[in-house]
């Protein structure tokens, strides 16, 4: 047969009434009121109903409990992610003051690893880089290469010296390793290293371009040195805030863009800058250890960027930024240093 015939079949209707009927003429009416006095005495199920009963109570009270807790979760993890955002400790009067005694510009920026605390001051207002870079170029070089690469010779002319280059200029002859190139740059501020890092890295414009992929969309980076240290108020190039400098710098030597080889010696050839100790170092409290790039240039810059470590304690990453209005003025150490120990004392 197809499927789509279906054959009609004639269906008996017995009246509901009457089947109710039938049923009920084979019940004794006495068994039915004994069956009701068995269950109202029967201690069983007595107790069974108790305990149904309990069990009910039990599991609202459960459920109740548990939507508490859910709800007291949710705002612990809120809470957990109000205690992950940065807490600034404001210090704007004493830097405004440090500001009027040496008639300079201080931007400063530093974070607690630790606690997560802040020192800001001017933290997102552009000043000339200087020399600071060259700690951000030499870590940029090891996230690209392998260690071996770096022991790869670079040669350079007389030609290509420039001003304050004091260890670059005694290897004219033989030139020097990426590594050792690397080194000069952190540890002596060697100018004519910084430049053959950026000449390695494809020069200004790639470094600036690497830096954005790492998060830093500030930095404008277009010049060589010596002339990147020649800063012009209104003009952003060759210029970065203390917030960004102070946040490349923690990625690099804090967090995990190196591996820890790499990393190590980064933080290993800034502790041994020789042009840092009346920076920084010299504004932090005794026992704390400073690893820093300092830099300098027109308008009286005085710059320094720095991982500091308090003993037995996470480190502090710090920016000291600074500048005249004159551009001949000359530069302040002992300003970078008493801003830094404001913002050193403040996060102690």
């Amino acid at each position: 047969m197809p499927s789509h015939v279906i054959k009609k079949r004639r269906i008996r209707k017995v009246s509901t009434f009457k089947i109710a009927k039938q049923r009920n003429k084979y019940k004794n009416p006495n068994r039915q009121k004994e069956g009701i006095n068995m269950r109202k005495n029967n201690p069983f199920i007595s107790v069974v109903r108790k305990i149904t009963l309990f069990m009910g109570i039990l599991a609202l009270t459960i459920l109740t409990a548990c939507a508490n807790a859910d709800s007291r979760t949710g705002t612990s993890s809120e809470s957990d992610k109000e205690d992950e955002t940065e807490q600034t400790i404001n210090m704007d009067e004493k830097f405004a003051k440090l500001e009027n005694e040496f008639d300079a510009r201080i931007g400063i920026f530093a974070v607690d690893t630790e606690t997560n605390q802040t020192v800001a001051y001017r933290p997102d207002e552009r000043f000339a880089y200087t020399s600071t870079f060259k700690v951000l170029a030499a870590g940029i070089l090891l996230k690209q290469n392998d260690i071996q690469e770096l022991e790869k010779v670079i040669t350079y002319t007389k030609d290509d010296l420039v001003t304050y280059s004091p260890v670059t200029k005694k290897h004219v002859d033989t030139g020097m390793t990426l590594l050792e190139i690397s080194e000069a740059a952190i540890r002596k501020s060697d100018n004519t290293a910084g430049n053959l890092l950026l000449e390695t890295l494809g020069g200004p414009e790639k470094f600036q371009n690497t830096l954005r992929k790492i998060g830093d969309d500030v930095t404008n980076a277009e010049r060589y040195e010596t002339e990147l240290n020649e800063f012009k108020p209104g003009n952003t190039r060759d210029t970065s805030t203390p917030r960004a400098m102070a946040i490349n710098l923690k990625k690099f030597a804090l967090g995990d863009l190196l591996p820890d080889v790499k990393r190590k010696l980064l933080n290993e050839w800034m502790q041994g800058n020789a042009t840092g100790d009346p920076l920084i170092r010299a504004g932090a409290p005794e026992g704390w250890k400073v690893a820093d790039k300092s830099g300098a240039g027109t308008y009286g810059t005085r710059n320094d960027i720095a991982v500091v470590r308090p003993p037995d304690r996470e480190p502090i990453v710090i920016a000291v930024m600074t500048r005249h209005d004159t551009e001949d003025a000359k530069f302040d150490d002992a300003l970078v240093a008493k801003a830094a120990e404001i913002t050193l004392n403040a996060l102690k």
